[in-house]
């Protein structure tokens, strides 16, 4: 899918990839850390139901498309439903680590950037967690939605808040399955260059389709993820493309070094007016 020109190749290849077993350690630590954020915030039932019927009233202030509309869209089909479901269950962590060991492999430079963005993003969205504790749509009387997992199968949450252990229920804001799945697509989008690799946008706007139909999350769930994203991409910067010299371009310059300057002969071998020393092209990215 990629049309890359080979020097660009070598000088991605030429950036140095970071440790294997340190990236192990690194997001094996992070997700850890993570998963024990998520249990610290359980326990606020009632906060949690405040805060959904709050949310709940601002998006029909807002005028925000009702979440039903895209449930009732899936409930025609229990095949459809139960494909959403699995979708939202199996792809999420999946797609995130290929998208990661892909740019490891291949991207070097971009995987660093990527691995820090989404850290940025991860920790911002536990620390919402733990201070809004939000009841997700599925468990609101009040948005007269179905439960599409726990109805229709699968789910990867248990059938009651408390006594689930894995993971915690009231964490629906913001949406990790959103904004790490639009972090993909633009990782992928900027590490790229085949022209189809805008249709890597769909891969969000399926999750938010699949998070918003199973009644998971609201919209404002992915708005805010969208967010805190567009943030922390402002403040942590796409690396620029590292451009190697033609060929051509480094035999004039191994042969304007070749010859050692001599002061006081502008013109002359080695001097400003030699050949290759005008030409010599600037390399730009891990070199700086």
């Amino acid at each position: 899918m990629e049309s890359r020109s080979e020097p660009a190749r070598e000088g991605e290849a030429a950036i140095r990839r970071p440790p294997l077993v340190r990236e192990l350690l690194l997001v094996v630590g992070l997700f850890l850390v993570y998963k024990l954020g998520r249990q610290l915030a359980t326990g606020h039932t009632g906060e949690a139901f405040d805060n959904a019927h709050r949310v709940w009233d601002l998006e029909r202030f807002l005028h925000l498309p009702g979440e039903g509309d895209v449930q009732s869209g899936l409930l025609h089909s229990d095949t459809l439903v139960h494909v959403v479901n699995t979708y939202y269950a199996t792809v999420h962590f999946p797609a995130t680590a290929a998208f990661l060991v892909w740019l490891y492999l291949r991207r070097p430079g971009h995987y660093v950037w990527a691995r820090r963005v989404l850290a940025a993003v991860t920790a911002a969205a536990l620390v919402v967690h733990l201070t809004f504790p939000l009841a997700p749509p599925r468990m609101l009387a009040a948005t007269g939605l179905v439960d599409t997992g726990q109805v229709y199968g699968p789910t990867v949450y248990g059938a009651s808040p408390e006594t689930d252990s894995l993971s915690n229920q009231f964490a629906a804001m913001p949406s990790l399955h959103f904004g790490w799945a639009l972090m993909v697509a633009i990782g992928l989008i900027a590490a790229t260059r085949s022209r189809w690799r805008w249709l890597w946008l769909l891969h969000p706007l399926v999750t938010v389709l699949v998070i918003v139909g199973t009644a998971n999350h609201y919209w404002l769930d992915a708005i805010v993820a969208a967010a805190l994203l567009g943030i922390a991409l402002a403040v942590i910067r796409v690396p620029r493309r590292t451009v190697a010299p033609t060929a051509p371009a480094r035999e004039r310059v191994d042969a304007g070094s070749s010859v050692p300057d001599r002061p006081g002969a502008p013109d002359g071998p080695g001097g400003p007016g030699a050949p290759g020393a005008q030409d010599a092209p600037e390399l730009v990215g891990a070199g700086r």
